[in-house]
């Protein structure tokens, strides 16, 4: 799959609240992910450990008020999207989130994700 097909299937993957599946699915096993500097989990590195730091992510959510991801854009090996959030979390509250996140793919896998926000 080349680099618009895996933005595509993650795109679609994401909206459908399948996060996990498209980490299984579509996420390289030497996979980085980078958050903010300072912020928990800032680099992770492995297939696993990217899935176990969304599963937290995702169980720290208590509800999820609106969502929406922008459709990505593609060049070359990398593609980009931006994302909303307005989720009430289980610790702290209700907060209103926009993200970019930024993929590389080769060889038809992501091999590392990247985040940039405010909060």
């Amino acid at each position: 799959m080349n680099t618009w097909g895996v933005a595509k299937k993650w795109k679609e993957m994401c909206e459908k609240g399948k996060n996990l599946e498209c980490i299984n699915e579509l996420y390289a096993e030497n996979v980085v992910s980078k958050e903010m500097p300072g912020m928990p989990g800032e680099v992770v590195t492995g297939k696993q450990n990217v899935w176990n730091k969304s599963k937290e992510w995702i169980d720290s959510v208590e509800n999820i008020h609106a969502s929406s991801i922008s459709n990505p854009l593609v060049a070359g090996n990398f593609f980009t999207a931006k994302m909303d959030f307005d989720c009430t979390f289980k610790e702290g509250g209700r907060q209103k989130m926009e993200e970019v996140c930024v993929y590389e793919v080769k060889d038809g896998k992501i091999t590392s994700e990247q985040y940039f926000y405010t909060m």
